[in-house]
């Protein structure tokens, strides 16, 4: 399999998105501005990056993934969301699937591992640009590691919590 650019795994998702929902509770938010810049205002509101600059940012961590381990994912779907179901608001991604290590001859026929990153607890959990490039760095990485089994516990330790 030819090693995809980032851009093509993560797919199309802004044809699923519905840009007309409001998925940040209504809080104000700051505009964006140069790196390094707080981003957060001063009346407590979210920082802002658009949906597209977020998709950017986690197409760059997929880039980032060695070759060798990419070819691996032929069965994985890279989505974004702007937020996680009520019952985890905080939750900065999410891997769905079957790890490579549990599976077994019976392993066929199912639907792709599905990979999402929640933009909206990550911007909320952010001050600067470069907290959430680095948070997105980290989530990518982190709900990658998954897919190969490696669990929580492991990834915490290596500093991928």
């Amino acid at each position: 399999m030819a090693h995809l650019g980032a851009s093509q795994r993560l797919g199309d998702v802004r044809s699923i998105w519905d840009e007309g929902t409001d998925r940040q509770n209504g809080l104000p938010r700051a505009s964006a501005g140069p790196p390094g810049r707080p981003l957060v205002p001063d009346n407590g509101g979210v920082l802002e990056m658009t949906r597209e600059e977020f998709e950017e940012l986690v197409a760059e961590g997929l880039d980032r993934i060695p070759p060798e381990l990419t070819r691996l994912m032929d069965n994985v779907a890279v989505f974004v969301e702007d937020e996680p179901a009520a019952e985890e608001p905080e939750l900065l991604g999410l891997y769905e699937g079957t790890p490579l290590t549990e599976r077994g001859e019976w392993y066929a026929g199912v639907l792709p591992d599905r990979i999402t990153i929640y933009r909206g607890p990550t911007l909320r959990m952010c001050a600067t640009r470069e907290e959430v490039v680095e948070e997105v760095e980290v989530t990518v990485v982190h709900e990658v590691a998954h897919h190969f089994g490696i669990d929580d516990e492991r990834l915490h330790a290596l500093g991928y919590g």
